[in-house]
């Protein structure tokens, strides 16, 4: 059976093999097992023994840890690349030009990227607790297209993990079809640090999600939204998001910029009421 065993462990030595986790999971359990052989018709096994046996217990275990593939391990790695450059650019504080401002305070801002184009960041205080915001943006995101008219549907193609998802979202055409119908694929990083939480996200690519008839393939990202309790008032939320989009096809960025921070705007408001609602339920 040892020689059988090393044969096995030789396989996973090749690229390719090595990248398959149940092979070096087997590999691993079967070179615990003819250790204890050998302990068992030896009086007293070598410390060499003890020390290859505590090591294949440890790779055991840590394949255990880790049972995302390599395709998986790429989408956490994007939605933790997403998350880094956003904050990046949230971080930045010079360069930002007002766009709107609304009667409530709500404030969108923009600015212009070297390598990623004209950004929007909006700012507004929502006058509800964070959990109840996190809640409705992270846990019940597939609802969003029912209290938000600038979005037909959100659909959650795969969950990597507890804090990535791989998103499917198609965007309801604009009054007039001024821009027609857009969807987008996306890979999703959520994280809570404290008592801040932040939601980013990323154009990426699916195979079981080409484009769609009727709809424009856009793309988004780096975006993200940060929620904070706001100071001093911890029943309200500090919302900042950052948006950050490429329409495609063949629009005027005049429109584009015009459309962008009024879907901010009307976001802020069709989410107010949303969660007024559901505290009155």
């Amino acid at each position: 059976m040892l020689p059988a065993t090393f044969k096995l462990c030789a396989a996973i030595s090749y690229q390719h093999l090595r990248n398959m986790t149940g092979l070096r999971r087997q590999a691993a359990v079967a070179i615990s097992q003819e250790l204890s052989k050998l302990a068992c018709h030896r009086a007293g096994p070598g410390t060499w023994i003890n020390q290859v046996r505590r090591r294949s217990s440890l790779l055991s275990s840590r394949l255990e840890e880790n049972p995302f593939s390599e395709m998986e391990m790429s989408y956490i790695k994007q939605g933790e690349e997403a998350l880094q450059k956003s904050l990046s650019i949230l971080g930045d504080q010079d360069g930002w030009k007002t766009e709107t401002v609304a009667g409530n305070g709500d404030k969108v801002l923009s600015k212009v990227l070297p390598d990623v184009g004209k950004v929007f960041r909006l700012e507004v205080v929502v006058d509800q607790p964070l959990d109840a915001v996190y809640s409705e943006l992270v846990d019940n995101m597939e609802q969003m297209g029912d209290w938000n008219p600038n979005v037909k549907e959100v659909k959650i193609l795969q969950k990597i993990g507890k804090d990535t998802v791989i998103t499917h979202e198609k965007a309801a055409a604009t009054p007039g079809n001024i821009v027609g119908p857009r969807d987008f694929v996306s890979v999703r990083c959520s994280k809570r640090r404290g008592s801040t939480c932040v939601l980013a996200g990323m154009a990426t690519k699916y195979s079981s999600m080409p484009e769609q008839d009727g709809f424009i393939r856009a793309e988004n990202g780096p975006t993200c939204m940060v929620l904070r309790p706001l100071a001093g008032s911890p029943l309200q939320t500090k919302l900042t998001w950052l948006l950050s989009i490429d329409l495609k096809g063949w629009l005027p960025k005049t429109i584009i910029n015009q459309v962008l921070s009024q879907t901010q705007v009307d976001f802020a408001n069709h989410l107010r009421g949303r969660l007024a609602r559901t505290t009155a339920m």
